[in-house]
């Protein structure tokens, strides 16, 4: 893996981590205080953090995988783990696995 490639690919880890914390935090500690302690700003500020973080993870998946020359269905499973709980932590174990990554 040359320097450009492992630039992406420790881009977007971070990327990554950061938004699968954003949704944890959302559905773990967010909603409950939400809706059993009557607090929406918890939600409205949590969400509005992990939405900006959803949408930078989408949008890195696409030259992510154009870098490091992933075929459709990793690229597939990259898109498909950023909308469920801990998916983008699975897809982070899998790329250590499957490729050169050290990240």
């Amino acid at each position: 893996m040359n320097t450009e490639q492992t630039k992406w690919a420790r881009r977007f880890k971070w990327i990554s981590l950061l938004e699968g914390l954003s949704f944890l935090i959302l559905l773990g500690i967010a909603m409950p205080l939400k809706y059993v302690f009557d607090l929406p700003l918890a939600v409205k500020y949590t969400g509005w953090a992990h939405g900006i973080l959803f949408v930078v993870y989408v949008y890195t998946v696409f030259p992510t995988a154009r870098k490091l020359n992933w075929d459709f269905a990793k690229t597939l499973f990259a898109l498909i783990a950023s909308v469920l709980p801990f998916g983008p932590f699975i897809f982070h174990r899998y790329l250590k696995k499957s490729q050169q990554v050290h990240l």
